[in-house]
């Protein structure tokens, strides 16, 4: 089941009715950060993939299940709260050579358009803020399905990715290879786990 409705070229006619399970989701979500992650995967010294994430963030969504471009998503991230399993590499990106987490405790998202890939994909577009520099940035998005759980939440889930160029945000440290190349790939490749509760 998509979250959005959408319409069959090839059968679609004037009067096509919205389909009322879609209509339904139509709401106000706030992220649940206990079953979400939000990460992130970057070359290390040119050879393999250094995961990471953020163990403290909040956001919000507005669903609307007959129109998606009037959907709309907002996040924030706690910088401090980056952890790649190695304390020495967290105190390290937490400084001044990566994300100067004392001058820039958050990293922010808000979006500025969505649009309907084709059955459960979407792509949702808006501005990330690193640094105090904020650039365009497009997630591509699965709709995982809507349920009920067993203390009587509405949820819905989502997957997400997206890449980027850190240097775009002013993330620049690096160090050059002996063998040609260097430490910290620019590439970065975001991961969105979501579930979301529907607002009382």
């Amino acid at each position: 089941m998509s979250i959005f409705s959408r319409t069959d070229t090839r059968t679609a006619t004037a009067d096509t009715a919205v389909n009322p399970e879609l209509a339904a989701l139509t709401g106000d979500y706030t992220i649940d950060p206990a079953h979400s992650t939000i990460g992130f995967t970057a070359r290390h010294a040119m050879v393999t993939n250094v995961k990471g994430g953020f163990q403290d963030f909040t956001g919000t969504l507005h669903l609307d299940g007959t129109d998606p471009s009037r959907s709309t998503a907002s996040l924030d991230v706690v910088m401090d709260s980056i952890d790649t399993g190695n304390a020495d590499r967290d105190g390290h990106l937490k400084s001044a050579d990566f994300f100067k987490t004392d001058e820039f405790p958050a990293m922010t998202f808000r979006s500025t358009g969505v649009e309907a890939l084709g059955g459960d994909d979407y792509r949702i577009t808006g501005d990330l803020t690193i640094l105090g520099t904020t650039r365009p940035l497009a997630i591509d998005l699965e709709f995982n399905g809507a349920a009920k759980d067993p203390f009587g939440n509405e949820r819905v889930g989502f997957e997400g990715k997206a890449e980027i160029l850190r240097s775009e945000w002013g993330l620049t440290w690096n160090a050059a290879l002996e063998t040609g190349g260097v430490l910290v790939s620019d590439k970065i490749k975001l991961n969105f786990d979501i579930s979301a509760i529907r607002n009382a």
